[in-house]
């Protein structure tokens, strides 16, 4: 498998995290978004929608979108599960996943950011405001999804969808300096899954784009 991915895309992110727990081995492959890679003849092929990221099997088909990536991993590599069996848990931890998914991601990412700017004149600061005031919005959604405990966000003894994506998206918000005093309970899950080697090592400062490096 490949996987093509832009160090800092929490999309990405979130695909690289369950590749690793799941112990799968992948070839990763860089798009600079900054660069515009993600616009080249040659990957739009691959991903119609240009964006990151694009998870390409042994037998040459391109998966899309990491929800969609990830259901199709779970499907065919079950364990550790990233949803549960149970269909009102199954719920529960989606509901979560898709709530930083369609609702925090979407408004956060960088296309938004640039149109931002191209559009409506939005400086430095005005960008950050943004940032913040839609991150703080959903932050306080997820915690009144949660159910009340410690470690992993639905008391699980692994990380679950849920967990994957709160952990991807706090990356970017303290990237754009949120505060995150106001959700201890999201930076716990957060703690509890970067303590996984797996998950550590899918972080976007451990990726070899993000420092420049010749990725092989």
């Amino acid at each position: 498998m490949k996987l093509y991915s832009y160090w800092r895309s929490t999309t990405s992110f979130r695909v690289r995290a369950v590749l690793n727990l799941k112990g799968l081995d992948f070839d990763y492959a860089p798009v600079d978004l900054l660069a515009g890679d993600q616009r080249s003849r040659t990957y739009a092929t691959l991903n119609p929608g240009k964006s990151v990221p694009t998870l390409v099997l042994d037998d040459g088909t391109a998966l899309t979108q990491s929800l969609a990536i990830i259901d199709y991993l779970d499907a065919v590599h079950p364990v550790p599960p990233m949803l549960p069996a149970d269909p009102l848990a199954r719920s529960r931890v989606l509901s979560v996943a898709l709530a930083v998914a369609t609702d925090i991601h979407p408004v956060n990412n960088l296309r938004v950011l640039a149109r931002l700017g191209k559009a409506f004149v939005a400086n430095d600061a005005d960008r950050r405001n943004w940032m913040h005031h839609w991150m703080a919005e959903g932050f306080d959604q997820l915690v009144a999804l949660l159910p009340a405990g410690a470690g992993f966000a639905f008391g699980g003894k692994t990380p679950d969808l849920a967990d994957v994506c709160i952990t991807a998206q706090l990356y970017n918000a303290r990237r754009w300096g949120v505060q995150l005093g106001r959700w201890p309970r999201l930076a716990e899950i957060e703690a509890a899954c970067l303590a996984l080697p797996a998950i550590a090592a899918a972080h976007p400062e451990q990726q070899c784009d993000a420092t420049r490096e010749a990725c092989t």
